[in-house]
């Protein structure tokens, strides 16, 4: 018997729903992806767990409540140009590139993003660019429709506000263990942004 589909269907109903995870776009690309065929072998049985997966580069996978609450927020639209903070095992880079339009993925670590990487392909996800890279030193020529940064930061980075369009939105964890608050930045003008705390957390920083 395959537990694949009782335990995504189980993740959706018992934890998703509870923490008020219910648009049908995000709730559908959730139900059609495998989590775990992102996640590392050794913690395949808990893909689907209301817990943090430990990643080879020190980094984890967000609680499927987190990444879940971060993709209702974001409001993404189909022809919306998506850029991604941190890679990670590339299932939110998944659920970006299924939802929206494109994706830019940065990451410092070059050996996860081939990883990733080749997941997509299987998926037949061919609308993600990666590149190796510190995000928070880049000035982008492009400006974005949608950030997502998949770790938690001290403080929120200015130059990921400014890549934003205007109605643009960034999803970003900010402050010090154990205190963290998860935040909505939407961009109002180009001389304003309005900030909406969305939840409390406490999860890893990204690695940069």
């Amino acid at each position: 018997m395959n537990i694949v589909p009782v335990a995504k269907f189980n993740m959706i109903e018992q934890q998703l729903r509870p923490w008020e995870v219910l648009d049908r776009n995000v709730l559908s690309v959730i139900g059609q992806l495998d989590r775990d065929d992102f996640v590392p072998e050794t913690y395949k049985g808990l893909a689907y767990a209301d817990c943090q997966i430990p990643l080879p580069n020190s980094a984890s996978m967000f609680p499927p409540i987190v990444e879940g609450r971060m993709l209702q927020a974001l409001l993404i639209n189909a022809d919306d140009h998506i850029l991604e903070i941190g890679t990670g095992s590339g299932y939110i880079t998944a659920c970006l590139a299924t939802l929206g339009k494109q994706v830019l993925s940065l990451d410092i670590d070059s050996a996860s993003q081939q990883t990733a990487a080749a997941i997509l392909q299987k998926k037949l996800l061919n609308n993600v660019e990666f590149e190796t890279k510190n995000a928070f030193e880049c000035n982008y020529n492009k400006a974005f429709n949608v950030i997502a940064v998949t770790g938690s930061v001290e403080s929120i980075p200015e130059n990921l506000k400014k890549s934003l369009i205007v109605g643009g939105r960034l999803f970003v964890i900010v402050g010090e263990s154990p205190a963290m608050q998860a935040l909505l930045i939407t961009r109002a003008s180009t001389k304003e942004w309005i900030t909406e705390s969305l939840f409390e957390t406490d999860l890893p920083a990204l690695m940069i």
